[in-house]
């Protein structure tokens, strides 16, 4: 399951300076590519979208770590670089890839244990691991709860009323959209194993399902099934 570090290797400074490579590197990404990169209809397929929803998975899976006894530094280096190659390789590639670019990085520009390199990428390279999450070392458990609890709650719920604009939606279908987030928390729910992001998940349902109660209370003609 890796060698455990005890100390924390990674300064403030240094985690600055990876947030603005990570941060480059997806501007870059875009830039590269013809009419505005690969992703590039929705606005959580842009840069900036990608990188806000990179810091808050940094200190999401952080806080997880932190309360589930795992290498906080492991954790939060790796959800740094998760996504860091998602919008310039195909969706099944870009764990592997991200991986590649952290170790160059902390290899070339840092100067950190053999064994902590090795357990960052690895946590970035498993991190769109679909099977049994305790199989997996704590960090990178910590890691894919909280990707996977990203788009669940307040967030969630945002993004679909934004994508109902795409769309060319009313917002007599907002409690479908909601709906939508509800479901996949409740799944989110299932998937985590640590009793944090258990907490984190119900926390954030019961936001997500409240709001979906005011829009039946509020809004004439919204109907809800369940």
């Amino acid at each position: 399951m890796g060698v455990e570090i005890r100390e924390s290797p990674v300064s403030e400074e240094e985690f600055a300076r990876m947030e603005e490579f990570v941060r480059d590197y997806l501007t870059a990404s875009v830039e590269s590519e013809e009419e505005g990169g690969r992703m590039r209809w929705y606005p959580w397929h842009s840069a900036e979208y990608r990188f806000n929803h990179i810091r808050n998975v940094v200190e999401l899976s952080a806080e997880i770590a932190r309360e589930e006894g795992a290498n906080v530094d492991i954790t939060r280096v790796a959800a740094l670089f998760h996504d860091i190659a998602k919008l310039e390789v195909e969706q099944d590639a870009h764990a592997e890839e991200g991986a590649r670019i952290a170790r160059e990085y902390l290899t070339t520009q840092c100067e950190y244990p053999q064994s902590f390199i090795d357990q960052v990428c690895g946590a970035v390279a498993d991190h769109s691991y679909q099977g049994e999450l305790t199989d997996l070392p704590k960090e990178t458990q910590c890691l894919i709860e909280a990707d996977i609890l990203d788009k669940v709650g307040a967030n969630g719920a945002a993004l679909m009323l934004l994508r109902m604009g795409y769309e060319s939606r009313t917002h007599m279908d907002a409690a479908e959209m909601v709906g939508r987030v509800l479901e996949r928390g409740k799944d989110a729910k299932k998937r985590v194993r640590s009793q944090t992001a258990q907490d984190v998940a119900h926390r954030r349902l019961k936001r997500v399902k409240w709001f979906r109660e005011w829009l039946d209370a509020e809004v004439a003609g919204i109907d809800l099934d369940d």
